[in-house]
């Protein structure tokens, strides 16, 4: 099975390679057309600022391949972010993947958060197999400052202040707002089924 992490100008990539070497899974990082077309899975991570990602993208023609992929496809932090229609974050349009809205956490909303959120929380109204052996309530790990707000492809749902999407799912694409790759056996677990799907 050929497993392809998408290269681009947005971190975490090595924390993802560790996590798949971890269970036994070998992947490729690029951003060669014919290799993310050759995949059995894609792996779309991210950790920055959406305009910025958004912009490498395009000028790379990446955003007209990810929407057209048809293999299964993970997209992570940013990343998922990215497959939604539009991030507060800069005003930035995105993949348009997920119709849910990538909004900014507030203070007013609950004056006791941080923002952003960093460290574990849990997930809960799992759905899909991407969540297989997995239980409810299950403690996940995460650094944002914005978040997907719950809608019909929402699959699983966290509360920071407010309930948003954890994890988003649409046709082959999924998406965790969550870092599998930094949440532990939970974590392994999520990026195994994903392997799996």
């Amino acid at each position: 099975m050929k497993l392809v992490i998408i290269k681009y100008n947005a971190g975490n990539i090595q924390s993802v390679l560790y996590a798949l070497e971890r269970i036994g899974a070998d992947a490729v990082v690029t951003d060669d057309t014919a290799e993310i077309l050759g995949a059995d899975k894609v792996i779309f991570p991210g950790v920055g600022e959406a305009s910025t990602a958004m912009n490498y993208l395009k000028d790379r023609k990446l955003d007209q391949l990810i929407v057209n992929l048809q293999q299964p496809v993970l997209g992570i932090c940013l990343g998922m972010q990215l497959m939604c229609k539009h991030s507060e974050e800069n005003n930035t349009d995105c993949l348009d993947i997920f119709e849910e809205e990538v909004k900014a956490f507030t203070s007013t909303a609950n004056a006791t958060i941080k923002i952003p959120q960093i460290g574990w929380n849990n997930i809960y109204d799992l759905k899909t197999p991407l969540f297989n052996a997995v239980k409810e309530n299950s403690y996940c790990y995460f650094v944002h400052g914005y978040y997907a707000a719950l809608g019909e492809h929402t699959i699983a749902t966290t509360d920071y202040g407010t309930a948003y999407s954890a994890a988003l799912h649409k046709n082959n694409f999924y998406g965790t707002q969550f870092h599998p790759e930094k949440s532990a056996g939970v974590g392994e677990q999520i990026l195994k089924n994903f392997i799996q799907l």
